[in-house]
């Protein structure tokens, strides 16, 4: 399908500059997220796995 309206032609859209410049600050809070979940699940193994099997 050939669009006869190029992308390229059309302004730039002021809201997608404005969200782009504040960076990527979902993708950071996500990452973290699932960061601190991960350590959690790391320490609670720790605490009721290894901690009882070494005494």
């Amino acid at each position: 399908m050939i669009n006869p309206e190029d992308p390229a032609d059309n302004p730039p859209d002021p809201l997608v500059h404005r969200i782009v410049a504040q960076g990527p600050q979902g993708a950071v809070t996500v990452a973290g997220i699932a960061t601190a979940i991960v350590v959690l699940l790391w320490i609670l193994f720790y605490l009721l796995v290894f901690v009882p099997r070494s005494g």
